[in-house]
């Protein structure tokens, strides 16, 4: 490795080691748990059927064991020791937009290593796959705060996708290769732009595999055109600038893309509390933490 290319990854562990002091106090005095109990819900490992007991969860009810034998029985899960996080970070040039100190890239990046300091300071194995249009990384989770630190490191020290020449402006994410790449009930966050179209071949696959969640960064001019007169931005999907005028058609057009990115953006996450979208003026931990409160919210992850 020479000097230039270890350049990326030491600035990447000196974000990693300043983000990492403000994780575990998050952890130990403002979850307080509710990490762990917001991925891992009431358990997710199917035991047994046994009878009902006042003030078990309703939920849990077999409905079929209940009537075939005519008094109510529920469903008892078991908590898995250890869970595995699987971060798939899609990195795609669209990401490499800005209008403000940031790029939408930046900041997902460090919620990618937020999410893996998470796992680390929770004793989980965490790993990674990191996707461009060009091919992809992958990284098999492992255990331990130096491993995952490393792991970390590596995901954002990793190199953007090329805008010279975005013949490809979208990833083909390794379906087959994600189904195998960590044991089911895994948690698997999808970190990327998440354009408007159809799911991915393969992801009804992975939900059922998977507890799955999906985070993604918006910028203030992906939310509302900037107010004025014309103005010029550089479009790194196009690979060009252009020029907007700020007309009523333009701001139509921007309304209907914003409606079709939602639509799809649900359709792949229904559960509203399993997608989280952060804006890039927003502070990531933050989110992150209000997150994990509205999971515990709603009662925590479902069994799968």
């Amino acid at each position: 490795m020479t000097a230039a290319s270890s350049a990326p990854a030491s600035a990447s562990l000196a974000l990693l080691r300043r983000l990492e002091w403000r994780v575990r106090h998050a952890v130990e005095n403002i979850l307080s748990g509710e990490y762990r109990s917001a991925i891992r819900g009431r358990g997710m490992e199917f035991d047994q059927v046994v009878r009902y007991e006042f003030g078990d969860d309703v939920r849990d009810i077999d409905w079929n064991v209940t009537a075939r034998l005519g008094e109510p029985y529920r469903k008892k899960f078991v908590e898995e020791r250890e869970v595995t996080v699987l971060v798939v970070f899609e990195d795609t040039p669209s990401l490499q937009f800005g209008s403000g100190a940031q790029s939408k890239r930046e900041v997902l990046l460090e919620l990618a290593g937020l999410v893996m300091l998470l796992g680390a300071v929770n004793r989980d194995r965490v790993g990674f796959l990191h996707t461009t249009p060009g091919g992809y990384l992958l990284r098999e989770p492992v255990r331990g705060r130096g491993q995952i630190l490393h792991a970390a490191s590596s995901l954002l020290s990793q190199p953007p996708p090329p805008l010279a020449n975005p013949a490809t402006p979208t990833c083909t994410l390794p379906w087959k290769l994600l189904a195998r790449a960590a044991p089911r009930h895994s948690i698997l966050i999808w970190l990327g732009d998440f354009p408007a179209g159809p799911a991915p071949e393969g992801w009804a696959v992975l939900q059922r595999r998977y507890q799955t969640m999906g985070f993604r960064t918006d910028d203030p001019w992906d939310r509302a055109l900037p107010a004025g007169e014309t103005f010029a931005a550089y479009d790194p999907v196009a690979g060009r600038l252009v020029t907007l005028e700020n007309s009523a058609a333009e701001r139509a057009a921007h309304a209907t893309w914003r409606r079709r990115r939602e639509e799809s953006w649900a359709a792949l996450f229904p559960d509203v509390q399993s997608r989280l979208t952060v804006g890039t003026d927003e502070d990531r931990l933050d989110a992150l933490v209000r997150f994990f409160h509205a999971r515990m919210g709603t009662g925590g992850a479902r069994p799968m």
